[in-house]
């Protein structure tokens, strides 16, 4: 078997396999040069030599060609500071060419002699132009790398649902599968906002738990399955992964929960107190269970036991005050009789309203008569009606003027005449 030492680049990536060569005596956490398909990279050293099978080594298995030293670290040090700078000369020359690509990240090679662009898009990008413009401003050599929105939230970090920093940029280094079937299965809300992660895919945590669901759900029946129990025939209502244990609702609507050891007979029963059993049912429970009906009393020698340890306790209720009684309200007492002439005294005061407006309005209306008016004295005679110009002043006593709102006087300031009798 081949002798083999890991070896980690930057970031949280996989560990890959080098041949160690002519270098020895390698530990953990050393730094050196090694040749990879990208070209002359340098990375770190995380796992010693070891020999491993060969069915573990994906490809030709490349040496390791020295270690680094202080001026490869000086040089990688100093390039990887030019990183930020380098993502956004590349965001202005993106928005200088209108390009839909949006650049998530930068990184120099060791000893700067490669800079490679990560960024996303949802179409393919004709990028040709940009990278002539990032070579002559850059002067080295440019590539440009598409990578998916999982890789972007691994490269730019982030704070998942959880409150902790998400495992992609922090230790985990393959994304491994993730359906829709694994939320069914731990029972969680189908809703987007719930079972997705800040890149907009499904959570990767969906997948850490879900061996153990479904080996404790392959010990029990399906949910909704009758099954038959020590209590007779009831059905699977709820499967506790938690707790390991199935409720069953019994046909005669009693309700149980077993585990699975109890539920293949591997355990016995403990017996359960059932409230509201005749002595019929309390006879045929002991023939299934063997147990004593009087097992399911002990509850009760429980509760009077505890009812004597406690001689000082009160079994009444405290008995609220009660609210002071009010008053009494005085209601006059009135007769039908009474109610009728008082009705009758607020019809007449009506009535005689009303009459004397009409009478007002008609007057109103037919203005002074030309011919006196003549009126019977009790006697029987005639007497003539008061003459105009009595009846004129006697109208000026009655009747209001109309008010004079903004209207000049006269210019002799002469206030107006009655008019002379004929």
């Amino acid at each position: 078997m081949p002798i083999v030492c890991g070896v980690k680049f930057r970031g949280t990536g996989k560990t890959y396999f080098f041949a160690p060569g002519d270098v020895q005596d390698l530990q953990i956490n050393d730094f050196v040069i090694v040749e990879t398909a990208r070209g002359i990279e340098m990375g770190q050293i995380v796992m010693p030599l070891r020999e491993v099978d060969e069915s573990e080594i994906v490809g030709q298995l490349k040496p390791i060609l020295r270690r680094a030293t202080t001026t490869d670290l000086l040089d990688a040090q100093r390039f990887q500071s030019q990183e930020a700078d380098a993502i956004n000369t590349c965001k202005e020359q993106v928005a200088r060419f209108n390009l839909p690509m949006k650049v998530t990240g930068a990184e120099y090679n060791y000893d700067g002699s490669r800079l490679t662009f990560f960024f996303t898009s949802e179409q393919r990008v004709d990028f040709r132009e940009l990278v002539r413009e990032l070579a002559r401003i850059f002067k080295t050599r440019i590539e440009l790398r598409q990578i998916g929105v999982r890789d972007e939230a691994k490269m730019c970090g982030g704070i998942g649902k959880c409150g902790r920093m998400l495992c992609c940029s922090t230790w985990l280094t393959e994304f491994a599968p993730v359906s829709i079937r694994m939320a069914k299965q731990q029972e969680l809300p189908l809703s987007p906002m719930e079972i997705s992660g800040l890149c907009g895919r499904l959570l990767c945590c969906l997948g850490y738990e879900n061996d153990f669901y479904q080996q404790v759900k392959g010990k029990f029946p399906k949910l909704g399955e009758r099954i038959d129990t020590p209590y007779g025939m009831g059905k699977v209502i709820k499967v506790s992964v938690l707790t390991e244990t199935v409720s069953i609702l019994l046909d005669d609507g009693s309700s149980m929960e077993l585990t699975a050891e109890q539920l293949s007979g591997e355990e016995p029963i403990q017996p359960v107190r059932h409230a509201g059993l005749n002595e019929a049912q309390r006879e045929a429970l002991d023939r299934l269970t063997g147990s004593s009906a009087l097992s399911f009393d002990t509850f009760d020698y429980l509760d009077e036991d505890e009812d004597e340890a406690q001689p000082n306790r009160s079994r009444s209720r405290s008995r609220r005050p009660r609210p002071a009684a009010e008053p009494p309200v005085q209601v006059s007492e009135e007769t039908p009789e009474d109610a009728d002439q008082d009705g009758d005294e607020q019809d007449q005061q009506s009535g005689r309203k009303r009459f004397s407006r009409r009478r007002r309005s008609r007057r109103k209306a037919e203005g002074p008569s030309d011919q006196p008016r003549q009126t019977s004295a009790p006697g029987g005679e005639q007497k003539n009606a008061p003459s105009q110009d009595d009846a004129s002043t006697s109208n000026k006593k009655k009747r209001r003027r109309p008010r004079r709102r903004n209207k000049p006087q006269d210019q002799a300031g002469d206030k107006p005449v009655a008019p002379a009798a004929e």
